[in-house]
């Protein structure tokens, strides 16, 4: 099949994103975006000609709902598995959005040495978020356990790289599980940068946090601030208005 000159294989499917008419390729034998990742491009606050790198962007999933949602003047998508990085690439032109979003296959250990100290203005991440068990090979796990698991990347490497890509001043966001936030506001203020807000993410109003979002500044001032938790479902099983209103609101 083919979709605006984008060959789509037999093994893939094209979802609907619900804005803007963008859409984006998947495959079920790789790793599927899930909520996270829309909470977070949703999290992420990008202004006018602002310059934007998501660090391991998996399908391209944030850099394409951010060029939807924002107006930011480009978006650029670094991920270290090569088929990842060609399925966010083909849904980059399936989009049409070639001038606005780039993607490369690159280590986010090396980010700086491939763009440069204090080159972007928000940098952005939806990291593994289970520490790495005993010894891996990376070549030999899987797409998934390496999307999972701090195989090719840790905590500290998604830190280190997103402060030294950030311009003095430049935010940074992330979504984790809340059990790693001590060590994310440890290990973000000994890379020099400050976390300012906090919001835990809640599948229900009785149920205890499952995901964390996380706001921080280049070279902030101390004083975190915890916002407003956000619930996922009603009592009755429906999305609250606030998650309506993420995904499908304009």
């Amino acid at each position: 099949m083919k979709i605006n000159n984008v060959i789509i294989n037999e093994n893939e499917r094209v979802e609907d994103l619900q804005r803007g008419g963008y859409m984006i390729i998947q495959d079920p034998e790789r790793f599927c975006f899930g909520i996270d990742a829309v909470l977070l491009s949703s999290f992420c606050k990008v202004k006018h000609k602002e310059r934007v790198i998501d660090l391991g962007c998996g399908n391209g999933i944030i850099p394409i709902l951010l060029a939807a949602r924002t107006k930011g003047k480009h978006f650029t998508g670094l991920e270290i598995q090569r088929e990842s990085a060609e399925l966010a690439h083909r849904s980059v032109i399936l989009n049409s959005l070639s001038d606005k979003i780039k993607i490369d296959t690159g280590d986010i250990k090396n980010a700086v040495s491939i763009y440069g100290h204090s080159s972007f203005d928000v940098v952005c991440s939806n990291p593994p978020y289970m520490p790495l068990e005993g010894q891996t090979n990376s070549g030999e796990a899987s797409s998934k356990a390496i999307a999972r698991h701090e195989i090719c990347c840790s905590l500290d490497d998604v830190l280190e790289s997103a402060s030294r890509l950030l311009k003095y001043g430049g935010r940074f966001y992330m979504v984790h599980r809340p059990g790693r936030i001590t060590d994310i506001l440890c290990k973000a203020r000994e890379h020099g940068i400050e976390v300012k807000n906090i919001k835990f993410v809640h599948a229900r109003i009785d149920k205890p946090p499952a995901l964390v979002l996380v706001e921080a500044l280049k070279a902030g001032k101390g004083g975190a601030k915890v916002l407003p938790p956000l619930i996922i479902y009603n009592e009755d099983g429906e999305y609250t208005e606030e998650i309506k209103e993420i995904y499908y609101g304009e």
